[in-house]
């Protein structure tokens, strides 16, 4: 039965999205809900003040989230700790940008429009750096010296791109399909890791991006990457120097559903809770109010 699920997908997969396996594989899907995510019907057009709307809706409930005890708000004085906290966030100080590479979120057409706008040897900052500093190509954050960390959070755009948890994991165990596990084999070994050994693929993104240290200024939702993108970067004073990557996100929604209800049937009662409990912090700080995951989450005080 399990060989035949399997069967089914990769042929459902392959049919349907007429995309490479790589761009299937790390494109953001949709179906968040709520008033923090806009309807994802294909004549949606996202005008620039409902972006911005919504932008404040996602910040606010991160603030609401790190309000609550627990929550790193403050940086580690050791190199070793920094460099190991921030290895995910990635600075460009030629484009005054900052943002956390997480795979599966649909970071990866960002992170090369940011290399293309890098390499143009005719391109002119919008704004001037906050504090001398030679242009470099993207760099992480944590192997800068404390006091240009802290100017870099305090002054560049911030972007964080977010994913339902169960989707990222979903992408994760479809890189991992040749080894032949299934996804509840798959989800079990995940959880039997732990959050310290987990691998970034699945690594929940409240302990990956560190949304209460960094207070990110555009919160990015799969399935709108294309439009949110455009208006982001007319707020950044680029829109009208660049062309967008070419945006697959939408053309998936309905496979990723499908295969969410699926795969997600072969696990166990416990797996799901497991899972609710693992991924709690990313549930409660952003917007996934129609994640497979929500109906399995534990109470706050049992966190």
């Amino acid at each position: 039965m399990r060989f035949f699920l399997r069967v089914v997908i990769v042929a459902t997969l392959g049919i349907t999205t007429l995309v490479t396996w790589k761009l299937l594989l790390w494109t953001p899907i949709s179906g968040q809900g709520g008033d923090l995510a806009p309807k994802a019907e294909e004549d949606f057009t996202l005008t620039l003040d409902t972006f911005l709307h919504v932008q404040q809706l996602r910040k606010k409930s991160l603030r609401a989230f790190c309000s609550q005890p627990g929550k790193a708000t403050m940086l580690q004085t050791s190199w070793e700790e920094r460099a190991h906290l921030l290895s995910r966030v990635r600075v460009s100080t030629k484009l005054n940008f900052l943002y956390c590479q997480v795979p599966a979120t649909g970071v990866e057409g960002w992170q090369q429009l940011l290399e293309e706008l890098e390499e143009k040897e005719n391109w002119t900052l919008p704004a001037p750096l906050p504090y001398p500093q030679q242009h470099t190509l993207q760099t992480e954050l944590g192997k800068l010296n404390l006091s240009t960390i802290e100017a870099v959070i305090g002054s560049y755009t911030k972007v964080l791109f977010v994913r339902d948890p169960f989707q990222r994991l979903i992408a994760a165990y479809l890189q991992s399909m040749p080894s032949g596990s299934s996804f509840s084999s798959f989800v079990q070994e995940a959880l039997d890791m732990g959050l310290q050994n987990a691998s970034t693929a699945w690594k929940p993104l409240v302990s990956l991006c560190l949304p209460c240290l960094i207070q990110y200024d555009y919160v990015l939702m799969f399935g709108f990457l294309k439009q949110e993108l455009g208006h982001l970067l007319q707020r950044a004073r680029l829109k009208a120097n660049i062309h967008l990557p070419e945006l697959t996100d939408r053309h998936v929604l309905w496979t990723y559903s499908w295969l969410s209800k699926q795969l997600f049937s072969e696990l166990s009662l416990q797996q799901k809770q497991q899972l609710a409990h693992f991924y709690r912090w990313d549930l409660s700080a952003f917007p996934f109010s129609h994640s497979l995951l929500s109906d399995h989450r534990s109470t706050p005080e049992s966190w």
